[in-house]
Order: structure tokens, then C-alpha cells, then sequence
């Protein structure tokens, strides 16, 4: 099945720079949101209840992955019904593991290092240390969600007028 959905700012099949910068603000904005909802995990796991912190690390990005996904599918691509799951989930939860991987083993070198810091020093250390990581790959993240997993589709259709359609993306999704 073929849907076609509106999309501002774009012009025949390139995006124009509001389109970019639009879903690179709210794929920032959903990153935000996750990163808010794994901190907030992650401390109180580590802190509050005494998991070690490595592995309230791997339970604190777990929490944010799925949000993150529909988020980033939804809102800020504009994908509408079933996702595919070998071109779509499957490598969004690779690469948010890798993301993961990283992170984890950054959150375990700073609480090593951190095991005689005071409770709001380590609340501010583990999180941070998080962020580090999953600052440093957003970019790349970005880059790949938009020219490879989610990328516009160009159209291809052309109405009987010969006028292109500016406004319009078409992305096929397949239902079963």
C-alpha cells in the first residue's frame, strides 16, 4: 500500500533546509525526552535502589529505546502504520544497542572511579557519563535515521498537469 502524506518544505524530490532542520530539531527533541527518561531511570536504579551501575545503565536505555523509535518514526519523519520490522526496527535497536554498549561501559568506568563520591556527585557523574556517549553518536544516528532508515522516498509520481507535487512524499509500506 502506497500513502502519501504532507510534508512542508519540500520541493520535487529534495528536501529543502526547513524540512532538515525541522526533523533535526525534533529528533533533538525526542532525544532530549529519552535521555530525561533514562537519567531518570538510571539514578534511581543506581542510587535509589542499588542495582549496580552498569546494569541500571542497560535497564535505563532499554526504557527509552521503544519511546525514542515511535517517536522518531511518527513524529519526526512522518511514518505512518506498520513499521517494517527487518528495515526499520530491527536496525534502530542495533544501533540504539551499540549506543547502549558504549554507554555502559562509560557509566562502569565512572562509577569505578567515582565509588568514594558523594550520592549527588554519582547522580551527577553516571548521567553525564551517559550523555557523553549518547551525544557524541546523535549525529550519526541522525545521518543514518535520515538517509537510511527513514529517508524520504522521492516521488516519482507525476500528475496528468505535468505540475510536480511539492508537497507531497510518498512512502510505501507494506501491510500484511
Amino acid at each position: 500500500m502506497t500513502i502519501v502524506h504532507s510534508s512542508p518544505g519540500r520541493v520535487g524530490s529534495f528536501p529543502t533546509r526547513p524540512a532538515i532542520a525541522q526533523r533535526l530539531s525534533r529528533c533533538l527533541l525526542v532525544s532530549v525526552g529519552t535521555t530525561v527518561l533514562s537519567a531518570a531511570v538510571l539514578v534511581t536504579l543506581a542510587l535509589g535502589a542499588g542495582v549496580p551501575a552498569g546494569s541500571a545503565n542497560v535497564i535505563a536505555v532499554c526504557c527509552g529505546i521503544g519511546p525514542s523509535y515511535f517517536a522518531n518514526r511518527h513524529w519526526v519523519w512522518g511514518r505512518s502504520g506498520r513499521g517494517d520490522l527487518v528495515h526499520e526496527a530491527l536496525p534502530f535497536w542495533l544501533l540504539s544497542i551499540a549506543g547502549l554498549v558504549a554507554s555502559t561501559m562509560a557509566v562502569s568506568l565512572v562509577a569505578s572511579a567515582g565509588v568514594h563520591w558523594s550520592t549527588s556527585v554519582r547522580a551527577l557523574a553516571l548521567p553525564l557519563a551517559n550523555l557523553s556517549v549518547f551525544g557524541a553518536l546523535w549525529l550519526v544516528q541522525f545521518a543514518l535515521l535520515d538517509k537510511v532508515l527513514f529517508r524520504v522516498v522521492p516521488n516519482d509520481l507525476a500528475p496528468a498537469d505535468g505540475v510536480g507535487l511539492a508537497n507531497d512524499r510518498v512512502t510505501k509500506e507494506f501491510h500484511s
